[in-house]
């Protein structure tokens, strides 16, 4: 048997955007937001619901799942493969916009309900240890949450370490699901007794799936793996270099790493034409860099 890998977009949105099978999306977010009690997440509706995509107008690897519960509070769940530094403001905008959305007059403040974010990450985006961390607006001298309808939580999977045997919660068992289920052949024993886990590897079944949707999935998986190639290259032009913290910059996200080879590209045609300090400049090229091509 086969798995879906969920980290793929479309996989993504196929087990936990299913308007039939809310109940996935409800013990995921339950479990992240560890809502408990009345606070927990009895039902909800999924805003914009699974669909297969037209592959023509596929143009991006970001997903976006809105629901609101029973309270009316808004949650935008976003999974993100590729390294955006500009992802925490990202968060930020969305957030706002679905905040602001809600009422049509300033005068309605009062309607005004609580906007969660979840980014799952399949990158390190803060420097600490944590694979889930939750963000909140304090004051800075008493560390008191008066400002409580923005919260944003960001699941970092490359920090998330446990065995599936360490698993003792729901909240870990997701997370290893999303990172692990496309390397899995069986449902694992630890989620057989949970109704959740049973649909959601049932979505994630990809010899079920349409032909349709799986010409989206190996298209979003080609491509990650151009991206991860691009990033290869990138690293190896660096080594041959020997600047490997000037390309340290460049390996931040794939996106940055085709501009790093267009500037080399660029340098190295005007090596014969202008001084290092003006190729540097044009190109925004460390001048180290500029001589090391020079040489080479």
């Amino acid at each position: 048997m086969r798995f879906a890998d969920p980290k793929n977009d479309i996989a993504f949105k196929k087990i936990f955007g299913d308007e039939n099978k809310t109940s996935v999306l409800i013990s995921f977010l339950n479990s992240i937001l560890n809502f408990k009690n009345n606070k927990q997440i009895k039902s909800l509706t999924i805003v914009n619901p699974y669909q297969i995509p037209q592959l023509k107008d596929y143009k991006n690897t970001v997903l976006d799942i809105k629901a609101k519960n029973q309270d009316d509070e808004e949650f935008i769940v976003e999974m993100q493969v590729a390294k955006d530094s500009n992802f925490a403001k990202r968060s930020l905008y969305y957030s706002s916009k679905s905040y602001v959305n809600q009422i049509q007059k300033a005068e309605e403040y009062d309607q005004l309900k609580k906007v969660y974010f979840i980014g799952i990450l399949d990158f390190i985006m803060f420097d600490n240890d944590d694979y889930l961390s939750r963000h909140l607006i304090l004051d800075t001298k008493t560390l008191k949450q008066e400002l409580k309808d923005l919260e944003f939580n960001f699941i970092e999977l490359k920090k998330f370490k446990f065995e599936l045997k360490e698993c003792d919660t729901l909240e870990k068992k997701w997370i290893y699901f999303i990172r692990n289920a496309e390397n899995l052949t069986l449902i694992p024993k630890e989620y057989e007794n949970i109704e959740e886990f049973k649909l959601a590897f049932e979505s994630a079944k990809i010899y079920e799936w349409s032909e349709k949707e799986l010409e989206i999935y190996d298209y979003m998986s080609m491509q990650e793996g151009k991206r991860y190639n691009e990033i290869e290259t990138a690293r190896m032009d660096g080594r041959e270099l020997g600047l490997e913290e000037g390309l340290k910059e460049g390996r931040e996200e794939g996106r940055e790493q085709g501009k790093l080879n267009e500037k080399i590209e660029i340098a190295k045609n005007l090596l014969d034409i202008l001084d290092n300090e003006t190729i540097s400049l044009k190109t925004g090229l460390d001048i180290e860099m500029v001589q090391k091509l020079r040489i080479k």
